[in-house]
C-alpha cells in the first residue's frame, strides 16, 4: 500500500463475548460510516462478536470511483494483517462485508489458501451486475475453500439465493444461505413497516452470530470448541 493508509473502527464485544472477530468491508458507494456499516457493527458487537470495519483507499480519500481489484485486495489484506495482530481482538478471525466488501475479502480468501480465517460473511453478494446476468463473479469461489454465509434478499438486483444456489454445487465445503424473504440489496423490505424491517434485520444478525459459533469449530484454522 505505499505510503497510503487508512482508518479502522473496532466495535468491542458486548456483555457475553463469543470469542469472534469479524471484518466487514463495505459497498462500493458508501463507506464504512454509512447507515448499514455502522448498524450491523453495532448490532453484531452486542451479540458478542468483536467487529472491525474500515475504509477502503478511495473512501477514505473520498474519491467516488472504487480503486482497481488488486488495491482493494491489497487493502482488505493489510487489514486482516494488521488485526491479526491486534492482541484486544477475539482469534478466531472471520472477514466479510457489504456487496463489494464481500467480494474483494473473497478474492483474498481465494488467492491465499493459507490464510488464517475461519470463514466468510457475505452480505448481498454481487454475483453479477444488475441485469447483466452473464458477467458472473463466480469462477475464483471454488478456491476458496473455507466456510462461507451468504445472506441474499430475494429481490437483489445483483443475484437472487436462486441464482446462487447451483453455485453453491461446485463449492466445498458448501456455503451456507441466509434469505430474506422481499428484502432488496441491502435487505429492505417491499412493505414499509419499521418493526417488520428492524425484525428482518435482528434475524440476519442473530442468523450470522449462530453461524460464526459453528463455523469457527469446524473450520481447521481455529482451536475446537468444546
Amino acid at each position: 500500500m505505499g505510503t497510503s493508509a487508512t482508518t479502522a473502527l473496532v466495535y468491542p464485544a458486548q456483555a457475553h463475548p463469543l470469542g469472534r472477530t469479524l471484518i466487514l468491508g463495505h459497498g462500493a458507494g458508501a463507506g464504512q460510516e454509512s447507515g448499514f456499516m455502522t448498524a450491523f457493527a453495532h448490532a453484531l458487537a452486542a451479540l458478542g462478536v468483536d467487529v472491525v470495519t474500515f475504509n477502503f483507499l478511495y473512501a477514505e480519500q473520498r474519491r467516488k470511483i472504487p480503486d482497481r481489484p488488486l488495491v482493494l485486495e491489497a487493502c482488505y489484506r493489510a487489514v486482516i494483517d494488521r488485526v491479526a495482530r491486534e492482541p484486544g481482538l477475539a482469534p478466531s478471525l472471520f472477514i466479510g462485508g457489504k456487496s463489494m466488501g464481500g467480494r474483494i475479502a473473497t478474492q483474498v480468501a481465494a488467492a491465499d489458501p493459507d490464510l488464517a480465517i475461519d470463514g466468510l460473511v457475505l452480505l448481498g453478494y454481487p454475483l453479477h451486475p444488475p441485469g447483466r446476468l452473464d458477467e458472473k463473479r463466480s469462477k475464483h469461489l471454488p478456491a476458496i475453500g473455507r466456510p462461507m454465509l451468504f445472506v441474499q434478499g430475494t429481490r437483489d438486483a445483483f443475484g437472487t439465493p436462486g441464482e446462487l444456489q447451483p453455485i453453491f454445487d461446485a463449492l466445498s465445503p458448501r456455503p451456507v444461505i441466509y434469505i430474506v424473504e422481499g428484502g432488496d440489496h441491502s435487505f429492505k423490505l417491499t412493505r414499509k413497516d419499521p418493526a417488520m424491517q428492524a425484525a428482518a434485520l435482528a434475524n440476519v444478525q442473530q442468523a450470522i452470530v449462530a453461524w460464526m459459533k459453528a463455523a469457527a469449530r469446524v473450520s481447521p484454522s481455529s482451536t475446537p470448541t468444546p
